[in-house]
C-alpha cells in the first residue's frame, strides 16, 4: 500500500520543520538525520525518500528559513509608515537576541560554507536584506550611494547585537546597539558628513 500524496506531502513539511528547528538550535553540521527523523516523528525512509542526502534537506530547509525572514523583514520595511518609522521598526523588531540569528549563525558552519547550494542562500539572504533596508533608506531622501552605507550598517548592527547578546548573555546589548546605531543616524542628519577617504 502506498501513501498518498497528501501523506507525502505532509510528512516532507514535518522534515523540513524539524531541520529548520534544529539547524536554528545547534546548526547543520551538529545536526544529524536520526535528530531530524525523532524530531519530525516521520520514518526514515521518508526521510530518503524526499531528500536523499544531507545537503538536500539542507538546501531546502535553509531556503526555507531565509525566505521567511527575509519576508518578516519585507513586512516591516514595506508598510505604509513613513520611511523612517519603517527603519526604526525593523532596527527594533523584538528579537530573542540571545539565541542568534538563525541565517547569521550559518555563516560559521562549516557544511554551510563549504557548499555553494548551502551557503550561496545565505548570502542572498543579506545582500536581499540590505537592498530591502537601503529601499528604506532611499525613501527618506537618502542618495543610493549613501543608502546602501547605511543599510549596510544597519543589518551588520543588527547581526553584531546578536553576537553581543549571545556571548554576555545579556539580551539588552542588541537594544543598545540599535539605539546607539538610531542616534548616530539622527545626529549624522544634522551634521552632515563628507567623502570618506
Amino acid at each position: 500500500m502506498t501513501s498518498s500524496p497528501q501523506r507525502g506531502h505532509a510528512a516532507r513539511e514535518l522534515l523540513l520543520s524539524a531541520a529548520q528547528e534544529l539547524y536554528a538550535a545547534h546548526g547543520v553540521a551538529a545536526t544529524t538525520p536520526r535528530q531530524v527523523i525523532e524530531l519530525s516523528g516521520v520514518g526514515q525512509g521518508s526521510l530518503y525518500h524526499h531528500f536523499p542526502s544531507k545537503v538536500d534537506l539542507a538546501a531546502e530547509a535553509l531556503h526555507r528559513t531565509t525566505t521567511q525572514t527575509l519576508g518578516a523583514a519585507s513586512e516591516i520595511l514595506g508598510t505604509g509608515l513613513p520611511a523612517r518609522g519603517r527603519i526604526e521598526s525593523y532596527l527594533r523588531k523584538d528579537r530573542d537576541a540571545t539565541a542568534g540569528c538563525r541565517v547569521g549563525r550559518l555563516t560559521a558552519d562549516p557544511v554551510v560554507m563549504s557548499h555553494d547550494d548551502l551557503r550561496e542562500p545565505v548570502g542572498d539572504y543579506f545582500t536581499d536584506l540590505i537592498q530591502l533596508v537601503a529601499a528604506a533608506f532611499m525613501d527618506d531622501g537618502t542618495p543610493p550611494d549613501g543608502a546602501v552605507n547605511r543599510a549596510t550598517a544597519a543589518v551588520a548592527v543588527i547581526q553584531g547585537g546578536f553576537v553581543l547578546s549571545r556571548a554576555t548573555g545579556d539580551a539588552g546589548q542588541m537594544q543598545r546597539a540599535v539605539e546607539g546605531f538610531i542616534a548616530l543616524m539622527t545626529d549624522g542628519e544634522s551634521s552632515p558628513a563628507g567623502p570618506i577617504n
